[in-house]
């Protein structure tokens, strides 16, 4: 895999919010659109249609067993995508949950910490600030934080969240 620093994945991450921007501007009339999704009953979610900001220190803090949370925002977005973002603070030797696989499709973008990998039933990387990983839609995964300080990361799901 490919080493890469913040400034490139602030790049890359603006690139692709700025690819979401032009693609949402780009629909002429977001009710045609939403309609359909609506009927069907494909999501009761929020759309995600009005841009904000979010304040890390404004996110809702949720204590768990092995660390805790912070969730940012989830819904559709206008062009039909199911989006979900949170903030997972990781104990030392702790796992968020047992590997476990599901039908979206994620990204993890390392803030703090060494993270452990694991793919399709094996370990396979580690990484650390600034480092992503990427878990494909109905494959085994699991991360494991295998340093002596927290672990802190951002967890984008895209797509549907029901299980593979």
């Amino acid at each position: 895999m490919t080493s890469i620093n913040r400034r490139d994945l602030c790049v890359t991450l603006s690139s692709l919010v700025a690819m979401a921007a032009v693609s949402a501007n780009a629909q002429s009339n977001r009710e045609a659109l939403l309609a359909p999704m609506a009927a069907s009953g494909a999501s009761q979610d929020p759309v995600l249609a009005t841009p904000r900001a979010f304040r890390f220190g404004d996110l809702p803090v949720a204590k768990t067993a092995v660390g805790e949370t912070r969730a940012v925002t989830h819904g559709v977005l206008p062009t039909g995508e199911a989006v979900e973002l949170h903030e997972t603070t990781l104990l030392p030797g702790q796992m968020p949950h047992p590997p476990h696989k599901h039908r979206h499709s994620e990204f993890i973008l390392v803030r703090d910490g060494t993270i452990e990998f694991e793919n399709d039933g094996k370990p396979d990387q580690r990484v650390g600030p600034g480092g992503v990983l990427f878990m494909a839609s109905g494959i085994l995964h699991g991360l494991k934080n295998v340093g002596d300080t927290t672990a802190n990361y951002f967890v984008i799901a895209i797509g549907q969240q029901t299980p593979a």
